[in-house]
């Protein structure tokens, strides 16, 4: 967005933002100013170049209009003209310009000019542009890394690392069956002499979780010395979060949000409203009596790094860390995909529409869209077609009777899962869909159809395309988790005596590929989370996730097979945040069920698999 010619010449203030979101500030004996504040724009751009040199910080970006009191250098008050500006500069140690985050100057409210008093009572809705100033809208915080930019001796640096992450044998299975990274190929089959798998051309790590996983362990190299948080999970997996922790990293919360204590317990409680108390305002230490009381959250400083993780941060968890001065788009590990979503809800916003979000409520992506969507849109979160059909009453409603009943009705069910001030008789009357990346594909693609054919219904064919995401393109669908499916899809096409989908048990993506396997074998799938839950050639440890409404997570033994014969035809997979060495790992332990002179080498199956 460009200054207008009018908005150039008026009394204009740059509030200048470094790396970790704090302002700069001027110390000018012994009170805090506005060091770009000047009559017109020119001048204050000027005053920044003097401060930090010319090329060394962003456009200044307009925000808002305020009335400020006047500073040192303006006789009148009146509007501002405000402007953010993101410096890549470090201040000269001899200068009076300093940076120091929001929270730190509200701490210092005697001390702070009237002008500087007011505008941080400002910018509380603003302070979401700030980390991204050097973005525009349309940009990607962090795309994915071609492949021979790929970083992976950053993770896989020592034995135990090594073995999670590596496996010279779905490195293979991989080079082997994919011929387009995008679209799904016949499954490889490594034939074992008594035992045969059946591996889809893809499966394990997509490209946001690589990057996710870069980023983290970049992090912690880059930084020794400084504390390293997660949000919380990188990703939903607990074998790459131990190995994460084994290094060093902490989580300032868990994946359902509960924050955790500095002595690492998760607290319900909210953060204390007095957070400056941290030994970065040269306090004394927590005493150990009182750390189960004390969040994480509150001792954060900018000398602390947070990583936010692949599913996103919700904004409310983003404006915490902003106003703490800690760097949000450095370490910000959001998948494209993600961001895809949010960008479509935007963009569905902005057209009129109220946007439904097919998601899981608790799941850490579906609160982070939810809580983007809802500055651009009413929002509401569908779990499945199930609760969508609940919608009929309210788009069938013709009198003021029907409608207030289904009103009743709809916000009994829908409690917690819409925005404030949700009319659903207003805001049903235009919607568009977009999705939690995780899910099934053809579920969303249902949900949509279902809409469409009652909006049909109730307003006739042609008022229904407009009224259910017009011809808007936006598609919101993650191909990485399409093209899972669809080569689970083809594996699954062959006879098969089992089939193991591995990954972790709060892993979305992974119980989809799991309910695939399922409709197709029943009990003959398997949810396990390693070769651990393969309990014998008898039985195994499988999950129950908790997918519908209410139900309780929990594991139960599954019968495998009663003998090694006839010849055992198994299908592995692995979710999207599953490592290869895990997948290795689990046909070894199936392998070790068979004895070992039936079983071909498995270097002979690793040249072959060269050869070809």
């Amino acid at each position: 967005m460009q200054p207008s010619a009018t908005s150039q010449e008026s009394p204009s203030v740059i509030v200048g933002f470094d790396c970790c979101n704090r302002l700069a500030v001027l110390n000018r004996k012994d009170r805090l100013e506005l060091p770009f504040y000047a009559n017109a724009l020119a001048a204050a751009v000027s005053k920044i170049e003097t401060a930090f040199g010319s090329g060394s910080f962003t456009a200044p970006e307009p925000q808002f209009s305020a009335k400020l009191p006047p500073d040192a250098d303006r006789e009148n008050a009146g509007p501002v003209q405000v402007y953010f500006s993101q410096v890549r500069a470090v201040a000269n140690a001899k200068s009076d310009i300093k940076f120091h985050s929001i929270e730190s100057l509200e701490a210092r409210a005697s001390e702070l000019a009237p002008e500087l008093h007011a505008l941080l009572a400002l910018l509380e809705p603003h302070l979401l542009r700030i980390p991204y100033l050097h973005l525009g809208e349309n940009d990607f915080i962090y795309k994915f890394r071609p492949e021979k930019e790929r970083n992976v001796a950053i993770y896989a640096n020592d034995d135990a690392s090594s073995a999670l992450y590596q496996s010279k044998l779905c490195e293979l299975i991989k080079a082997r069956a994919r011929t387009r990274e995008g679209s799904a190929s016949a499954p490889v089959m490594l034939d074992f002499g008594p035992v045969a798998y059946h591996i889809p051309s893809h499966f394990g790590f997509c490209l946001g979780v690589k990057n996710a996983i870069e980023r983290a362990y970049e992090a912690l190299a880059a930084n020794p010395g400084r504390r390293v948080f997660m949000l919380s999970e990188l990703i939903h997996n607990p074998f790459v979060n131990a190995d994460l922790l084994r290094r060093g990293l902490r989580y300032l919360q868990s994946d359902k949000g509960v924050a955790f204590s500095v002595d690492g317990k998760p607290r319900e409680t909210p953060a204390r409203e007095n957070s400056s108390r941290t030994q970065a305002n040269n306090e004394p230490p927590v005493p150990k009596g009182e750390q189960s009381r004390v969040l994480l959250w509150d001792t954060l400083t900018s000398d602390d790094v947070v990583i936010i993780p692949a599913f996103g941060a919700t904004d409310e968890d983003k404006r915490r860390l902003v106003r703490k001065g800690v760097a949000v788009c450095q370490y910000d590990a959001t998948c494209m995909l993600v961001e895809k979503v949010w960008k479509a809800a935007r963009n569905y916003g902005r057209k009129g529409y109220t946007v439904i979000i097919h998601g899981k409520a608790e799941h850490e992506e579906t609160k982070a869209t939810f809580s983007n969507t809802r500055r651009y849109a009413p929002a509401l979160i569908v779990r499945d077609l199930a609760e969508v059909r609940r919608l009929e009453r309210i788009i069938a409603a013709t009198t003021p009777a029907e409608a207030e009943a289904a009103r009743a009705a709809f916000y009994e069910f829908f409690k917690g899962k819409h925005t404030p001030d949700f009319d659903p008789i207003r805001d049903l009357a235009r919607v568009a869909v977009v999705n939690q990346t995780t899910l099934l594909v053809n579920e969303t693609r249902a949900i949509i159809d279902y809409l469409r054919e009652r909006y049909t219904a109730r307003y006739g064919a042609e008022d229904a395309v407009e009224r259910v995401g017009g011809s808007n393109k936006n598609d919101t669908l993650c191909y990485a988790t399409q093209v899972n499916q669809d080569a689970l899809a083809k594996a699954l096409e062959g006879p098969l005596d089992a089939a193991f989908v591995i990954g972790g048990t709060n892993s979305s993506n992974t119980y989809q590929l799991y309910r695939l396997c399922e409709n197709a074998l029943g009990k003959r799938a398997h949810f396990i989370q390693s070769e651990r839950d393969i309990l014998s050639a008898h039985e195994v440890e499988h999950f129950v996730f908790p997918y519908e409404r209410g139900a309780q997570a929990h594991k139960e033994h599954r019968p495998l097979w009663t003998n090694l014969e006839p010849k055992k035809h198994v299908l592995i997979t692995g979710g999207a945040s599953c490592p290869d060495g895990i997948i290795q790992q689990v046909i070894t332990r199936l392998n070790g069920f068979f004895r070992p002179e039936t079983l071909r080498p498995i270097d002979r199956l690793l040249a072959e698999l060269e050869g070809d």
